[in-house]
């Protein structure tokens, strides 16, 4: 199955590390990042999922919750954790999909025939409160994730929902965005009193509206 950007993210139940969740109710009127991982027990997945227990307070800061999955059984989930919160010094605080009939994985389509017929890339999907994708990126499996850029392109897609911009190259929070091209001259201080810079016609600059 191949999700777009824009589409409503399937819907399914599924036994997690913490119970037994299903994913629209589970996730309610919060924004949701829902990440795939090769395997239980291996180095690079290891690091990632001790990572995201570190930046628990930033995802719940931006209404994030955040689910992993393995296409391993539960049981080995529960011992992976003693070792990711061992060698990572944390604790890991949510929840892991145990997805061992790949039921999930292929709703997703977080298995590539081409990379692996069993094992899983590092599918990313951002899923916003009215379920629909808002982003997706996909590693190989010998890539760690960049956390960073994940909560830099949060940032930016919680910014843009709700006001007439987008982010430029490199975009940081705090930074100056571009407002929408469907925005006119005249309608700019309305909606964007902080003022605004004229690069070009079409590439007009103001600072970020909500800070």
């Amino acid at each position: 199955m191949t999700l777009q950007l824009g589409d409503v993210a399937p819907d399914f139940s599924a036994e997690t590390t913490l119970g037994k969740i299903n994913f629209h109710e589970w996730l309610g009127d919060s924004w949701g990042i829902l990440f795939s991982h090769p395997a239980d027990f291996t180095p690079v997945c290891t690091t990632e999922l001790g990572t995201t227990a570190k930046l628990k307070g930033e995802f719940e800061k931006r209404n994030v919750k955040v689910v992993a999955l393995s296409v391993d059984p539960l049981d080995s989930h529960h011992e992976w954790i003693k070792d990711i919160n061992e060698t990572q010094s944390t604790e890991v605080n949510f929840p892991i999909i145990a997805d061992s009939d790949q039921k999930v994985a292929q709703l997703y389509g977080m298995i590539h025939p081409n990379a692996s017929d069993k094992l899983t890339v590092r599918s990313v999907y951002v899923i916003g409160p009215d379920k629909k994708i808002k982003l997706t990126i996909t590693y190989p499996a010998s890539t760690g994730r960049n956390f960073n850029e994940l909560l830099r392109v949060i940032d930016s897609l919680q910014l843009t929902a709700n006001y007439s911009v987008a982010t430029p190259a490199n975009w940081q929070h705090g930074e100056d965005v571009v407002i929408a091209p469907a925005i006119k001259n005249e309608d700019i201080p309305a909606k964007f009193p902080k003022g605004y810079k004229e690069v070009k016609p079409y590439l007009r600059t103001t600072p970020q509206p909500n800070l």
